[in-house]
């Protein structure tokens, strides 16, 4: 695992995108695995931007959702392929039709999570998947003491979760669902880049036990250790309790340019 730690928020999108951007250069049909929320919205408008600059090429790029709410009814604004759509899709000026995610609205959950990890493994798997963290180390929806082995499946959202994420709803926590798809754990390792984004001294403990801590379905997010190609992107509030900071500073002022992350 690779720990990146950068001035702000912007610059970590700005390294992100510059990675993504790489990847496309030797891979033009890259599948990218693309989270929502706010903190990677900066990856989204650095990559937009090297695109109209003519510094990347993402015509010929694929798209993949890590998760999505059950139950939102087609078309809702905060679904996360509605999200997706319009914060990644669009602006990149991608063919909809390049877009991979799973159905929340099936009448049958279960079998349109199996049918997203059949159509990830189909697709060729991901290429580049990018994740947020919560502050409780979850990453896509796989809440504290998910199997490390779990697969695209239903689950159930936290109280805290819910909380967060009421502010996508109106802060209004009713109307949060209670259920989504995430990709499993299991999934989510089986993409050949993993990069972790997290922003703000309130994910610091969550980043620290994921980092520093033992392997442990607690914090999800600490499956990363296991990963081959991990890489951990975090500003100075994210990294604040961190004990190896100085440590991860040294190593990427003295890592060559052309490696990347």
């Amino acid at each position: 695992m690779e720990v990146v730690i950068v001035p702000d928020a912007q610059a970590g999108g700005r390294l992100v995108a510059d990675a993504i951007a790489r990847l496309l250069r030797r891979k033009p049909d890259a599948l990218l695995g693309v989270a929502t929320g706010s903190t990677p919205l900066p990856v989204y408008q650095a990559l937009t931007g090297l695109v109209r600059s003519g510094e990347a090429d993402v015509a010929r790029a694929r798209i993949a959702q890590l998760d999505e709410y059950v139950g939102l009814p087609a078309g809702h604004p905060e679904s996360y392929r509605a999200v997706v759509l319009r914060e990644v899709v669009e602006p990149l000026g991608l063919d909809p039709a390049a877009f991979l995610g799973p159905d929340g609205s099936a009448a049958d959950v279960q079998a349109a999570c199996e049918e997203y990890d059949r159509a990830l493994k189909d697709a060729g798997g991901v290429d580049l998947q990018l994740l947020g963290i919560g502050t409780d180390g979850h990453i896509g929806f796989n809440e504290p003491c998910s199997s490390l082995a779990s697969r695209t499946r239903i689950k159930t959202l936290t109280e805290q979760t819910r909380v967060d994420n009421a502010r996508f709803f109106e802060d209004d926590i009713a109307q949060v669902p209670h259920h989504v798809i995430t990709q499993g754990i299991g999934t989510i390792l089986e993409a050949r880049h993993l990069v972790l984004l997290a922003t703000g001294e309130n994910k610091a403990e969550a980043v620290a036990q994921s980092v520093e801590g033992p392997v442990a379905s607690l914090v999800p997010a600490s499956a990363l250790q296991l990963h081959p190609h991990a890489t951990v992107v975090v500003d100075e509030a994210a990294a604040s309790k961190l004990k190896l900071a100085g440590y991860f500073r040294a190593t990427w002022a003295a890592k060559p340019d052309w490696q990347g992350i």
